[in-house]
C-alpha cells in the first residue's frame, strides 16, 4: 500500500508516547523459590477426596485438580502452595474454601461455596465447617447426585453406575447403583438414577451393561470423575454418554494422525495414534490422544506430535473475479483465499513464502497464534521483522499449542484487503460432539478499486470511510457482474462443524443459516460451554467455531452476512450470502426466511471459557489507560493527514529497523512514535483500560475491534460512558470471556487483563485496516531481557533485513507512508 504521490509523515516524530502512556502497575506471580516451594508440597494428590487439618487446626476436604465457582470474595499472592492457601483463607474473613491457581501462584478466597469444576491448573480446599454462606444458606449435608447415561440397549438388559466409592459398590458392578429405564425411548436411549453423597466427595465412576443372561460389559475407558459440590447446593446432576472404544463406519472423524488431508505435505518422526481408551470421534469429541483431552488447558500443556506440516506459497500480482468483477488481486499460489493450513494439535507448522509481487513487500501474520516462545515467528514488519522484499523467499516455522480455527494475513500494511490471507485450522478436541467437518467459511467485505488505493485516500480525505462494493464468503458471491454463490452440503440428520472467521477490512457481521440455530463450541481459539443461538456477531478478526444440525426440511437455504450499517459497523453495497443445501437440493435457490435480530455492533455475550480462570481482583492499585481518538492534520501545504491515536501518539513503525533490532542490539533509545510500552517482568497480571476520547477537530465515534498477539486476553467488562475507577470493582473477574479480539464500544470503554507469560514485542491494534494503517496500535515490550534466549530470534533475521535494504534503498516504486502494519 505505497504511493509516493502522498505526504509521508514525518510530522508524527514530533508526538510522544513515553509521558502519556505509564508502565504498567501490575502484581508480582511466581518466581524460582515459590515454584520450589511449591513443588515440595504432597498435598495433591496424596489428600485428593480427603481430609487435611491444616496447621490452625482447620479441616478442609482437598479436591485435585479442581476449581470451585463459588463467590470469590479476595485473593493473595503469598501463598506459594494450596497449604498456605488454606492457612490464608483461616485469617479471610467469611472464606469457606481455598482456591490455589498452582500455574500462577494465586491463592482465592470463596466466600458462597459453589460446585468443583475439572482443571487441571488448580486446587480446592473447602472448610469441612463451612456451614453457612455469604448468601445466607445452610452448607447441604448430603447431595443427591442424579446421574444420566444414554445408551442404547436391548430389551432385558440393564445399566448399573459402579465406581470408587462404597455407595457405588467400590467398582462392584452388582453392589452399584441400578439405573432405571423409566424415560427410555428409542429417540433418547436414557437411563437414570439418584443416589445422596457427602458434599466435597470425589468420585472416580464408569457405566456398566448387564446383558440378559448376566454378561457385563464396561464401557471404555477413562474413568469419568467427579466432585461433590460443597455450599448450599443439595442436588446436581450428570449428564454422559456411553464411551466405546472406535467410532461407527462413516463417521467423518479419522484417526487422528490422518486428520490432515492432502492439502500438506507432511513429514513425521513420530504419529498422532489416538489412544486406545479414549478416541476422539462423532460421539466423543472431548478425547484426544496421549491422555491429553478438551480438559487440557493448552496454555500449559499440549502434544508434542514429531510431526510438521509443510507448506510452500508464492505470492504474485494477478487478475480475479471472485463475484464475477475483474480486479486486481495479490495471490497466494494464484488463489483467494489463500490456502488451507490444516494440521493437529501439536504438530510443527512450516511455511515458505516466496515474494514474487511486483514493488510490494510482505510478511505472514498467523492471527490469534500464541506463538509462545516464538515471537521472531509473529510476523509484523517493523516489529518483530523487516518484510520479505520482492524476489526474497523465507520460512515460518512454529508449534501449534493450540487447537480451533483461525486465519493469517499479511501485516504490510492494509496487503491483505487486497488478498494475502487464508484459513487456519487445527484439530483438537471440541466441547460438544458433531458428526461432519465442513472447515471453514471466512466472510470478508470486497472493494472493486483495491484496498491499497483506498487506504491511500482514506489517509488523507476529511470524508467517511469507503464503501465495500461486495462482500464474499469463502471467496465467492454474486454480483451484477455475475459470480456464484458458495454452496455448503448438509447431511439430513447430522451434526455440522462449521468455522467462521471474518476476515475483512472495515465490516462486522452478523451471520445466520434461515431456519436453523447454531451451536457456538469455541471463540477464537478458546473453548467454550457450548450455546446455542439462531444470529451471531463476527467481528472483525473474531472466528466461532459452531455445531449446525441438519434438523428441518430438506431443502436450501440462505446463510446470511450482515453489515450492521445503522449500528456503525461499516457499509457494504453487496447483500453477502451463501447456501447451504440438504442433499439433492444444491441446485436451488432458497425461498428461506431470515431469522429476527436486531442491528448491533457489540460482542456476542454468554461467552463462558470450558476452563474456569480466575483473574486477581484489587491487587493492581489502577488499571492502565490507553486512549484512542482522531486528529485530522492539516499540513503546511494546505491537504489533510488523518491519524488515529494512542494517547495522543499514532505509531509509526521503521521497516528498516524493527522492535527485534533495537532488542538484539542492546539499543533502548526507542521512538516515542513506536508507541512501545515496556513490561519488564515475567509472570505479572497486567490490567487495561481503552478508553475513546473525542478527537480533533471533530470526535468521530466508532467501534474498533482490538486485537492483541502473543496473548489472550480476559475480557473484564466494558462501557458506553466514562471510563472511573470506581467500575474496577464492578468487573467479571471469575471466569470471564477469553479470546484474542473484542470490541471496543462507540465512545465507550473495553477493560481487559493479561499475564507477562511470552517474551517478546507484541502488536496490540484496531482490525480495521484504516485504522491501523492511520496509526491505532502499541506495541507491548515483554519480558526483553530473554529475547534472544528464551525467545530466540530467527537466524535469518539479519539477512532479511539486509535483503529489505538493499531493495528499499535502490529507489523502489513505492515508499511507506502508513504505519507499516
Amino acid at each position: 500500500m505505497l504511493f509516493s504521490n502522498f505526504l509521508g509523515v514525518s510530522a508524527l516524530a514530533a508526538t510522544t508516547l513515553a509521558s502519556a502512556i505509564r508502565r504498567e502497575e501490575v502484581v508480582q506471580r511466581d518466581d524460582t523459590a515459590a515454584l520450589e516451594a511449591r513443588a515440595s508440597t504432597a498435598i495433591c494428590p496424596a489428600y485428593n477426596g480427603k481430609t487435611y487439618t491444616d496447621s490452625n487446626n482447620v479441616a478442609y476436604t482437598v479436591s485435585c485438580p479442581y476449581s470451585n465457582n463459588g463467590n470469590v470474595i479476595g485473593s493473595t499472592t503469598t501463598a506459594t502452595n494450596l497449604a498456605q492457601c488454606m492457612q490464608a483463607c483461616d485469617a479471610q474473613s467469611g472464606c469457606n474454601a481455598a482456591n490455589f491457581h498452582t500455574q500462577v501462584n494465586i491463592c482465592y478466597f470463596i466466600g458462597t461455596v459453589g460446585s468443583n469444576v475439572l482443571n487441571s491448573t488448580y486446587n480446592c480446599a473447602v472448610k469441612n465447617s463451612a456451614s453457612s454462606s455469604t448468601a445466607g444458606c445452610t452448607a447441604a449435608t448430603s447431595v443427591a447426585v442424579t446421574f444420566n447415561e444414554l445408551v442404547t440397549t436391548n430389551y432385558g438388559d440393564s445399566v448399573n453406575l459402579t465406581g470408587s466409592i462404597s455407595q457405588l459398590g467400590n467398582w462392584s458392578p452388582g453392589l452399584g447403583l441400578a439405573l432405571s429405564a423409566n424415560q427410555y425411548t428409542s429417540s433418547n436411549p436414557l437411563w437414570s438414577g439418584t443416589v445422596n453423597l457427602p458434599p466435597g466427595t470425589s468420585v472416580q465412576y464408569k457405566y456398566v451393561q448387564i446383558v440378559s443372561g448376566g454378561t457385563i460389559n464396561w464401557e471404555a475407558d477413562p474413568n469419568h470423575s467427579f466432585v461433590v459440590p460443597s455450599g448450599c447446593a443439595t442436588a446436581t446432576t450428570i449428564n454422559d454418554k456411553w464411551q466405546q472404544l472406535s467410532t461407527s463406519a462413516g463417521a467423518s472423524s479419522t484417526s487422528l494422525s490422518s486428520v490432515v488431508k492432502a492439502t500438506v505435505t507432511a513429514t513425521s518422526t513420530s504419529s498422532v495414534a489416538p489412544t486406545s481408551t479414549c478416541t476422539n470421534g462423532p460421539s466423543s469429541r472431548n478425547c484426544w490422544s496421549g491422555g491429553l483431552d478438551i480438559n487440557t488447558d493448552f496454555d500449559n500443556s499440549w502434544p508434542t506430535t514429531g510431526r510438521t506440516v509443510s507448506y510452500d506459497w508464492t505470492i504474485t500480482n494477478t487478475t480475479l473475479a471472485p463475484d464475477g468483477y475483474n480486479r486486481p488481486v495479490f495471490a497466494i499460489n494464484g488463489q483467494y483465499p489463500g490456502p488451507r493450513i490444516e494440521a493437529n494439535w501439536g504438530d510443527m507448522i512450516s511455511v515458505t513464502v516466496t515474494n514474487n509481487l511486483a514493488d510490494n513487500g510482505t510478511s505472514i501474520h498467523w492471527h490469534g497464534v500464541r506463538q509462545y516462545h516464538n515471537n521472531g515467528q509473529d510476523g509484523v514488519p517493523g516489529v518483530t521483522e523487516c518484510p520479505l522484499a520482492p524476489g526474497q523467499t523465507k520460512t515460518y516455522t512454529f508449534q501449534a499449542t493450540q487447537y480451533g480455527s483461525s486465519w493469517y494475513h499479511s501485516h504490510f500494511s492494509c496487503q491483505y484487503g487486497d488478498g494475502v490471507l487464508g484459513p487456519i485450522v487445527i484439530h483438537g478436541p471440541a466441547t460438544a460432539n458433531y458428526d461432519i467437518e465442513l472447515g471453514p467459511l471466512p466472510v470478508t467485505d470486497w472493494y472493486y478499486q483495491t484496498v491499497n488505493y483506498h487506504a491511500a485516500i482514506a489517509e488523507h480525505a476529511n470524508a467517511l470511510p469507503p464503501e465495500a462494493d461486495n462482500g464474499l464468503i469463502n471467496g465467492t458471491n454474486k454480483s451484477p457482474s455475475g459470480g456464484s454463490y458458495y454452496v455448503t452440503s448438509l447431511t439430513a440428520g447430522k451434526k455440522h462443524r462449521v468455522r467462521l472467521m471474518n476476515t475483512a477490512v472495515d465490516n462486522h457481521f452478523v451471520v445466520s443459516l434461515d431456519g436453523h440455530q447454531m451451536t457456538v463450541i469455541s471463540s477464537d481459539f478458546v473453548p467454550i460451554v457450548p450455546m446455542n443461538v439462531t444470529t451471531l456477531f463476527l467481528g472483525i478478526g473474531q472466528r466461532y467455531d459452531v455445531i449446525i444440525t441438519a434438523d428441518q426440511s430438506p431443502g436450501a437455504y440462505w446463510f446470511r452476512a450482515d453489515v450492521q450499517d445503522k449500528a456503525g459497523c461499516g457499509t457494504n453495497f453487496g447483500i453477502i450470502r451463501s447456501v447451504f443445501a440438504y442433499a439433492g437440493h444444491e441446485t436451488e435457490n432458497p425461498i428461506s426466511t431470515a431469522q429476527t435480530y436486531t442491528q448491533t455492533c457489540s460482542d456476542q455475550t454468554g461467552l463462558v471459557p470450558y476452563w474456569n480462570s480466575f483473574v486477581p481482583q484489587g491487587q493492581t492499585g489502577t488499571f492502565t489507560e490507553l486512549t484512542t481518538s482522531q486528529l485530522q492534520q492539516t499540513e503546511t501545504d494546505g491537504s489533510i493527514t488523518v491519524y488515529w491515536q494512542i494517547n495522543g501518539s499514532a505509531m509509526l513503525n521503521n521497516w528498516e529497523q524493527p522492535t527485534l533490532e533495537y532488542v538484539r542490539s542492546g539499543n533502548t533509545s526507542y521512538p516515542a512514535d513506536l508507541n512501545l510500552i515496556q513490561l519488564p517482568t515475567e509472570g505479572r497480571w497486567t490490567y487495561w483500560v481503552i478508553q475513546e476520547v473525542a478527537g480533533n477537530p471533530y470526535n468521530v465515534a466508532v467501534p474498533h475491534p482490538i486485537h492483541l498477539h502473543g496473548h489472550d486476553f480476559y475480557v473484564l467488562g466494558t462501557g458506553t460512558t466514562t471510563w472511573t475507577a470506581s467500575a474496577a470493582s464492578s468487573l467479571n473477574y471469575a471466569n470471564p470471556t477469553r479470546r484474542d479480539v473484542a470490541m471496543l464500544p462507540t465512545n465507550g470503554w473495553l477493560a481487559l487483563a493479561f499475564v507477562t507469560d511470552n517474551p517478546g514485542a507484541w502488536l496490540m491494534h484496531c482490525h480495521i485496516a484504516w485504522h491501523a494503517d492511520e496509526g491505532l496500535a502499541v506495541q507491548f515490550l515483554e519480558s526483553a531481557s530473554t529475547i534472544g534466549t528464551v525467545a530466540q530470534i530467527p537466524s535469518d533475521f539479519a539477512s532479511q533485513c539486509s535483503a529489505w535494504d538493499s531493495y528499499y534503498n535502490g529507489h523502489p516504486a513505492y515508499l511507506q507512508h502508513d504505519s507499516g502494519i
